[in-house]
């Protein structure tokens, strides 16, 4: 399995894990809430529904509106097919939550699980920003390795293409740090409540996150071509 297609299987158990979508709807949540898949295409997804059926990960239903039904059918055109998560993929998309090495701190990776985050247990959610925010640390280093060599033989609009790069990253970096500064804070307070707050309805996994009103919107994901 290429690393790509790995991602789209993540997304799609994850968006399925919400709820039962058909192909078209699913291709379009894909579009806008993960902006990492706007360029793939039905040639991509269907592909990727049909192994996750194979693996039992996903079932197929025909789609629930009568009047859709009827409407394909008098059309010659075929029902909508709804897909469903199943147990097993339930199970199984959790288990790809658990996962943080160093696939999941790549740039389409790395979106594609903090588009999950809400979803996610907060240890493991520290885990992948560390480790995002570490990767995001060499590359910037390289950067300034890179422009510090080659500035003199660089004309002013190149030049200014490389420093741009880098704010994009130094921006990233200092979101990451404050994302992960709130996740500390939030666990902090979590283990300095008495026994008695155990009762307030919490999850042990404690997936609750950053407060409401703080945007958690990432920033650009930064070219990785000045490497």
């Amino acid at each position: 399995m290429s690393r790509r297609s790995g991602i789209l299987e993540f997304a799609v158990l994850g968006l399925l894990r919400e709820s039962p979508m058909h192909g078209y709807e699913l291709r379009k949540r894909l579009n806008t809430s993960l902006g990492v898949f706007r360029a793939f295409s039905y040639g991509t997804l269907y592909p990727c529904l049909k192994a996750l059926v194979a693996h039992g990960w996903l079932i197929e239903e025909p789609g629930s509106a009568p009047e859709d039904a009827l409407a394909a059918s008098l059309a010659g055109r075929r029902a909508k097919i709804v897909y469903r998560l199943t147990a097993e993929g339930k199970e199984h998309f959790e288990e790809l939550l658990s996962h943080t090495g160093p696939d999941s701190w790549e740039d389409e990776h790395f979106a594609a699980r903090f588009a999950f985050f809400g979803q996610t247990e907060r240890e493991v959610r520290m885990r992948v920003l560390e480790g995002r925010r570490s990767r995001l640390e060499e590359r910037l280093e390289k950067m300034r390795a890179s422009l510090a060599r080659t500035r003199e033989r660089l004309d002013d609009y190149t030049l200014e293409l490389q420093r741009h790069g880098m704010e994009s990253v130094e921006r990233e970096v200092r979101w990451l740090n404050e994302l992960i500064e709130s996740e500390r804070v939030g666990r902090d307070q979590l283990r300095s409540e008495d026994a008695g707050a155990a009762g307030d309805n919490r999850t042990s996994g404690d997936k609750g996150g950053l407060p409401r009103d703080r945007g958690t919107t990432p920033p650009d994901t930064p070219d990785d071509t000045a490497n």
